[in-house]
Parts: structure tokens; C-alpha cells; sequence
């Protein structure tokens, strides 16, 4: 299984727009954030987590052109704003897309692309097959295991997922006991940590490596970084050995 991180910032990306403080200043590569989002390559197929307001440009980025299913964590914006740019993978393979979400996420789709769904279709509006999940593990392609992990983003339930020894979490500031359980025994973890500071919806750092340290996975990486943590160079000097700092384009193989 390869992963590829599309995208390892925040709602706003980084650098944010009209911001001067110098993480957004910064030339380096590794400090240019977008939306959270990854892609997974697993038994020939190719999965996406998530298509922010970034997706048409990670898509090209990473030079993608096939895609299987997408799994949303989540209704807001940044996850799913950029849905609509699926209809290039409908026109190439000639069908509708996989998606597959809670049936919160349905209702979010069906406001924000109402003409998704439309009775007579506009000519060139994007396709898509909708599957509702919810906290049990479900199975893609006959051989795809995923299993969710239900955490809250502030009040708001999310979906993590874990898939073999590799597991994703986004916009995650409680995790209950039984989820965690679920997590256990994983290799590899992919975790928000927003910054240094509390806040009210996120992990932090201190939050996230304690997460961490209960999971005890091989690697852990962080993501959902915001501009107020620091540039990428000085978050790695905060971090354990086996701690590391997701960037976009950045592969991993499990």
C-alpha cells in the first residue's frame, strides 16, 4: 500500500491569504500547505480521503489519473469543496465515482451540489454512486477492508479510517476509549496536530503526541498544520524520532 499526501494544512491552507508572519513568507517547499487530503494505492486500486478546494490541483500535482472511490472524513468545506472536479475522472472512465460517506456528509452534498442529483441532469455535470457508511468496518471492491473510527471535531463526529496497519485521522480533538481500541496495532499514523497552542476543535502538539505515545505505532506523522505552529523545519526539532512532519506529495508505504 503507497500513501500520498495531497495536502497537510489547515481550512485556510498555507500560506493564508494577506498573512506576512514567516511561515507564509517562506520559500521553502515544505511550508506550502494544501487542503488535508491523501491518496491510497491498494490491490490496483486507488482511493482519495477527502477533495477540498485543492483537489483539481492535487490531482495535477501528483500527475493522478485514475481514481476508484472517494471516502469523505467529514461535511466541511475544506473536505469536500472541491467535489464537483471529479466529473474529469467521469469523462475519462465513463462512469460514475464511488463516493462513500456518513449520511451527514450525504445531506451536505446534496445543498452544495444540488445538480449532482437534479431529476434531468445539466449535459457535463458530474456523476457520482453514493454509499452510506457508518461506525463499522465495510468492504471496497470485494477486498478492501476499511474500518472507520469515529472521533469528534469539537461536537461534530468525523471519520478517521484504518486500512490494515495504516490509519488516517483528521480534524480529531476527542478519541473515545472504545475507538481507540480499534487503532491499536497500527504501523502507521497519519494525525491532525494543529499547533502549539489549546484549541477548541483540534489536537495540539502536546495532545497529539500523547496520542501518539498510547498508539505506539512505528511512524507517526502529522498533518492538519496550521501557520501558527511554525515553519516545517522547526516543528521536526519539536518532535521524537518516530514522529515526523507529513508535507504535500510526500509518499509512504505500508
Amino acid at each position: 500500500m503507497k500513501i500520498t499526501i495531497l495536502g497537510s494544512g489547515t481550512s485556510q491552507g498555507v500560506p493564508v491569504i494577506a498573512c506576512k508572519c514567516k511561515v507564509c513568507l517562506s520559500d521553502a517547499p515544505k511550508d506550502k500547505r494544501l487542503r488535508a487530503s491523501i491518496l491510497i494505492e491498494i490491490n490496483n486500486k486507488t482511493l482519495i480521503i477527502d477533495t477540498g478546494p485543492d483537489f483539481r490541483q492535487q490531482m495535477l500535482t501528483n500527475h493522478i489519473n485514475d481514481l476508484d472511490a472517494v471516502l469523505f472524513t467529514h461535511e466541511h468545506k475544506d473536505h469536500v469543496a472541491g467535489l464537483d472536479d471529479i466529473k474529469a475522472f467521469n469523462f475519462l472512465q465513463k462512469k460514475p465515482m464511488e463516493v462513500y460517506c456518513s449520511n451527514r456528509v450525504k445531506e451536505q452534498l446534496n445543498r452544495e451540489f444540488h445538480y449532482f442529483f437534479a431529476e434531468k441532469k445539466y449535459p457535463g455535470a458530474p456523476s457520482i454512486n453514493l454509499n452510506l457508511i457508518d461506525n463499522n468496518p465495510f468492504i471496497l471492491f470485494e477486498s478492501i477492508e476499511i474500518i472507520p473510527i469515529e472521533v469528534l471535531h469539537y461536537k461534530l463526529p468525523v471519520f478517521g479510517f484504518r486500512i490494515n496497519d495504516f490509519t488516517y485521522i483528521t480534524d480529531a480533538k476527542t478519541i473515545t476509549e472504545k475507538e481507540r481500541k480499534k487503532i491499536i496495532g497500527t504501523k502507521i499514523l497519519i494525525i491532525n496536530c494543529l499547533r502549539i497552542q489549546q484549541h477548541i476543535s483540534h489536537f495540539n502538539l502536546d495532545e497529539a503526541l500523547n496520542f501518539i505515545k498510547f498508539i505506539k505505532p512505528q511512524k507517526a506523522y502529522l498533518t492538519h498544520i496550521s501557520h501558527l505552529f511554525g515553519t516545517h523545519n522547526e516543528i521536526e526539532k519539536m518532535l521524537p524520532e518516530n514522529v515526523l512532519v507529513a508535507y504535500d506529495s510526500l509518499q509512504i508505504t505500508c
